[in-house]
């Protein structure tokens, strides 16, 4: 719904042009006419869904009760005719996602973005509170040089009921959504962390990590690790890979994140991420997974796991990697053999993005709530 101006809010804050559309509400720049300043407001749109004013208070009192150098300050909210809106710092800049958009940014400058997030994002931990849509989109970068993450709209306290949603604002966007998210799983803070390296590994690349439809993408991080390039600096590889892995409680904390972007060692010889590939014993497959080699016999336990590289199999080491090629190989297949009905449309059946009958049962539910709020379905 497009405000007719002039239209003030509370005989206070007078609205001008649009500066950004979400899912659900509309951001305006405005003008305080008490303090005389400029400010951004986010009017929800007329509410038809169930569920969307609630929300967007969820996300005034979330933004109210956080207070970082690194987060959009909210300055006030009201509710106009139903309609609820916030009343933000206004910020001159732009996303991250516009400078990606004129290619690959320079890894000092992703360096520089990291690490102002990840402790942005550590902080909102600490408060208990977890973002669940961290993206370029939502990540302003301003001219003074500061680095804001912006819309909290479905962020939740830690521990609280986590769900899918039918409200055309699915709970994180496909593209960089966690593999718990993407399950139905619970959502901690390991989720926030994981998406932020998929950011940063666009950043770095100009590229998104998973693409295709929106079930695609989302159910493609299930069966792989994101491909990093081989163009991609050691210390950068290293620390993607540790914030990607599949499973949350082996991914750094934000903090961990932070401190090693902040590290002045960083990107020197020796000094790669403390949960680096090599001290893991992970092994990085042509096919983009990550698998787990087994130490040699009469090396003392899984803490000192041997290291093989692909393509560098020692001889005694060979049923080893045959093995796990196997492995790596019905990955695949199982992938191919679920994402592959998604590319065919059936009779009748519309688009070919709805979940079919062959994904598996415990991953029909989240995928259709999935499916559902980006296209805008609503049964």
């Amino acid at each position: 719904m497009t405000v007719e101006k002039p239209l003030v809010l509370d005989d206070r804050y007078s609205l001008e042009e649009i500066i950004g559309r979400g899912g659900m509400a509309d951001v305006y720049r405005a003008t305080d006419q008490l303090l005389l300043r400029s400010v951004a407001v986010k009017l929800v749109r007329e509410i038809t869904e169930p569920g969307v004013r609630e929300r967007f208070v969820d996300e005034a009192r979330t933004l109210a009760s956080l207070n970082h150098a690194g987060l959009i300050t909210l300055l006030d909210a009201g509710i106009l005719h139903d309609r609820p809106y916030l009343v933000m710092e206004l910020v001159t800049g732009k996303t991250l996602s516009a400078c990606i958009a004129q290619g690959p940014v320079d890894p000092e400058r992703v360096r520089a973005i990291g690490r102002q997030l990840a402790a942005a994002l550590a902080y909102a931990h600490a408060q208990g509170v977890v973002h669940r849509d961290v993206k370029p989109s939502n990540v302003l970068l301003c001219d003074d040089e500061r680095v804001l993450l912006a819309d909290f709209g479905i962020a939740r306290l830690v521990g609280s009921a986590q769900h899918h949603t039918r409200t055309g604002g699915t709970v994180g966007s496909p593209a960089y959504l966690s593999p718990e998210q993407v399950a139905g799983e619970q959502v901690g803070p390991e989720s926030d962390v994981f998406s932020l390296g998929l950011v940063l590994l666009e950043s770095l690349t100009g590229v998104r990590a998973f693409t295709g439809s929106a079930i695609e993408a989302a159910m493609a991080r299930l069966h792989a690790a994101p491909s990093i390039p081989d163009e991609v600096a050691p210390a950068w590889r290293s620390l993607i890979r540790a914030m990607t892995r599949r499973e949350p409680d082996r991914r750094p904390a934000a903090a961990e994140v932070a401190a090693a972007l902040a590290d002045p060692a960083w990107g020197e010889p020796g000094a790669g991420w403390v949960g680096d590939p090599a001290a893991t014993g992970e092994l990085e497959l042509t096919q983009g997974e990550l698998l787990t080699v087994p130490p040699s016999s009469g090396t003392p336990g899984p803490s000192s796991p041997e290291i093989v590289t692909a393509g560098e199999v020692a001889p005694r080491r060979r049923g080893w990697a045959v093995a796990l090629a196997a492995l790596a190989l019905l990955a695949v297949v199982v992938a191919l053999a679920v994402v592959a009905p998604w590319k065919q449309d059936t009779p009748g059946s519309g688009s070919g993005g709805s979940v079919p009958a062959g994904v598996p049962s415990r991953l029909q539910q989240p995928l259709s709530d999935l499916h559902d709020a980006v296209e805008g379905h609503h049964p």
